[in-house]
């Protein structure tokens, strides 16, 4: 049983489409996953971490309605469990499978769900999923934005992808929840905010300061805002769609997970254009805000910054993140976790993988040829400094997350004829989330 504050990082494993569907961005293949998978474990144990967000290539994987090509997913999943690290199993970051097309096609939530519970079947020792990471980022830069899968520009489709993407984390859930009654699901979202730059811009960053809680609002089951209610519904939802988030509520499994970067505070014009504004309220001030709405609790699951040319940008950005995970922990919201956003350095992220350049951008503990980064130093260095004071010297809410070897299942990973195995035999009860309150050991 690990109950402590979880330190994380994660592999990317981005698969959007671009050029009209005819260029997959998969950022495992870019960034040398596929070759160096087990290199890549090894150096996340190097780093005292013991949890990483991690997921098989969705479009490699899921082959069709009830198709599936586990061969990738089984050796990588075993060699996991092998080493005892605890997974937050990242099954769809912002891409489907070419047969799907894109977030427009309305029977992905089923098709969607089926899968989840195929791989929940098949690795039952996975306690912690992210279904669908950060929600509301995928249906905007693919339905209003133009960059990524469909590539529409319009708020009918927008509300169509979000609405479909939405279900589909809710339904995958569920059927998660029916193979494995003690999951936890950790939804990884960017949380963002506009700022306006005059009074006329008052009300375009209202706007999209209550659009930036719609994925979540519908994903917990809260009531949207008025102005919101109407959006949605002229653009396309229904009321029985609607009610459907209403009625389907998981939020007691559920831990909110928020990512931060320089990017997520935006300045907003009178005529609604935005652009970047860096950070000015930071990351405290703003899980403030989704902390409040939604009362859950709370994980940093993504932050990075590209190293620069002094070579200490990054872990300048790292020690100012941490500053802030123990300003929210000391203002008494029950943070479990941070993340630093990933292992290794990425490609194409400078232009959001709108284009296929093959730019790497040094933002990982590692670079590409598995070097450890500075920040990667300062990492190892802080996760050793605080992983045994964190639990027993401040606000601490006890999590329980079982390791994969608290679960004995000799055919975890091997189903007989493509059938998934038979379900775990738990080593020791696990309570859920729910009943885990804060603890205050000061």
């Amino acid at each position: 049983m690990f109950t402590g504050f979880i330190f994380a990082t994660g592999i990317e494993n981005s698969i959007p489409t671009i050029n009209n569907g005819r260029t997959r961005m998969d950022e495992m293949e870019k960034c040398g996953h596929y070759k160096y998978w087990r290199k890549d474990f090894e150096l996340v144990q190097q780093l005292g971490i013991k949890v990483l967000r991690y997921g098989p290539p969705l479009h490699l994987t899921w082959l069709g309605p009830d198709r599936y090509d586990w061969s990738f997913a089984d050796d990588a999943m075993r060699d996991l469990r092998a080493r005892n690290i605890v997974a937050i199993v990242d099954l769809c970051h912002f891409g489907v499978p070419d047969w799907i097309e894109n977030f427009q096609n309305p029977d992905f939530p089923a098709q969607f769900a089926r899968y989840a519970r195929a791989f929940a079947q098949r690795y039952p020792w996975v306690q912690l999923y992210t279904p669908v990471n950060e929600m509301s980022i995928c249906a905007l830069f693919s339905a209003l934005y133009g960059w990524w899968n469909e590539q529409l520009t319009t708020d009918r489709a927008f509300v169509t992808a979000l609405k479909y993407i939405v279900k589909a984390n809710i339904l995958a859930m569920q059927e998660i929840l029916r193979v494995r009654p003690d999951a936890l699901f950790v939804q990884s979202e960017s949380s963002e905010y506009y700022h306006a730059e005059n009074p006329k811009a008052i009300g375009p960053a209202e706007i999209r300061n209550s659009r930036r809680f719609l994925s979540l609002d519908f994903n917990y089951g809260r009531r949207v805002d008025s102005e919101m209610y109407e959006y949605i519904m002229d653009n396309g939802m229904t009321r029985d769609e609607y009610h459907f988030f209403l009625n389907n509520n998981f939020k007691h499994h559920c831990i909110m997970g928020n990512d931060y970067y320089q990017t997520n505070e935006h300045h907003v014009s009178a005529d609604g254009a935005t652009r970047s504004a860096g950070e000015i309220f930071g990351y405290a001030v703003i899980t403030h805000q989704y902390y409040n709405r939604y009362r859950l609790p709370v994980m940093h699951t993504e932050t990075n910054l590209t190293q620069g040319p002094n070579g200490d940008e990054a872990v300048r950005w790292l020690r100012k993140e941490w500053a802030n995970v123990l300003r929210v922990r000391n203002n008494g919201v029950p943070i479990v976790g941070f993340t630093w956003y990933s292992l290794t350095d990425q490609v194409d992220w400078d232009v959001a993988l709108r284009e296929d350049r093959g730019t790497v951008n040094p933002l990982g503990l590692f670079d590409l040829d598995r070097n450890i980064r500075p920040v990667g130093e300062a990492y190892r260095d802080l996760i050793r400094d605080w992983c045994e004071v964190l639990p027993t010297q401040s606000v601490c809410l006890q999590v329980p997350i079982a390791l994969p070897l608290d679960y004995e299942d000799p055919n975890c990973n091997e189903g007989v004829d493509g059938n998934p195995p038979a379900p775990p035999v738990p080593r020791r009860e696990n309570s859920d989330v729910a009943t885990a309150a804060p603890k205050n050991t000061e």
